[in-house]
């Protein structure tokens, strides 16, 4: 288990193991002195892992612009392993990093819209001590070659779901100080409600972008700083439930087995839909 906090001085966030609680410590930021948090209670899961429950978020709104840099070499990344970018969709005002969407058109090869954040990785995640090479993420999310586009089309949740979920998720992390990484769900809401009238679908959850060759996953910006991109995978109650029980690799399984794709199909079957009350 981890303990996450900041700094009371500069912000700046950490993420320690549970050991270091009551301990001294010493901001690497700005030098201030600091004593580590008692741990928070956790949820154990039956697969092993932890449910993170996020207060109300206690930083203020923070005016954000996007990070050039990273921009020109996401866009770069994309044009190069996916396809030409289309459009961007752009944000007119961003709270702690400036979210933009790029979207590659579908072609004959790729029968579908592939939409890709950049903005999420402007700012490292609080991961876990021996985690550091996920503090930067990006995130993507695959349509069907028929789902309204138009910038109209947007006016109803029914299809701009999708891109309010890449959205929130790649804030996330920043306004929670936490992270989000391979098999991480996220539930829309608590208890989880549909995305749109439209859908089953309650639950995100983070996965390998299987539609990509793996030299897409990962991109080095410099020594310092490579980002992580991921796949998010829409979920139906039944299988959130079945995998954080009995784990994402099984959930996987299943999804193999009934030949799963990761493009969004709204009425894709249901592969943890109970039987005779058993999985």
């Amino acid at each position: 288990m981890t303990i996450s906090f900041h700094c009371e001085e500069c912000g700046q966030s950490y993420r320690v193991p549970d050991d270091k609680a009551g301990k001294k410590a010493k901001c690497k930021k700005c030098g201030t002195g600091m004593l580590v948090p008692a741990p928070p209670d956790v949820e154990q899961l039956p697969s092993g892992g932890e449910i993170l429950r996020h207060k109300s978020r206690e930083r203020d709104f923070e005016v954000a612009t996007g990070d050039e840099e990273s921009i020109e070499a996401i866009s770069e990344h994309i044009e190069q392993h996916v396809g030409e970018i289309d459009i961007v969709y752009h944000e007119m005002v961003s709270d702690l990093i400036h979210v933009d969407v790029h979207r590659v058109l579908p072609t004959e090869e790729r029968p579908f819209y592939t939409l890709i954040t950049s903005g999420m990785s402007d700012r490292p995640m609080t991961v876990p001590e021996g985690a550091e090479a996920f503090e930067y993420s990006e995130l993507m999310i695959y349509l069907p070659s028929d789902w309204p586009m138009e910038e109209s089309d947007f006016e109803d949740e029914s299809n701009y779901w999708p891109i309010r979920l890449m959205k929130m998720l790649s804030r996330l992390p920043h306004e929670y100080e936490t992270w989000l990484a391979l098999d991480h769900t996220v539930p829309n809401g608590d208890p989880a409600d549909p995305y749109s009238d439209e859908t089953g679908f309650v639950c995100a959850m983070l996965a390998v972008p299987e539609m990509e060759n793996e030299e897409f996953w990962r991109l080095e910006i410099n020594d310092e700083k490579t980002i992580n991109f991921f796949s998010i995978v829409p979920l139906y109650a039944e299988e959130t439930n079945f995998k954080l029980k009995r784990g994402a690799d099984k959930l996987f399984e299943r999804f193999e087995r009934d030949n799963i794709s990761q493009v969004i199909d709204l009425d894709r079957k249901n592969v943890c839909r109970k039987r005779f009350g058993i999985f």
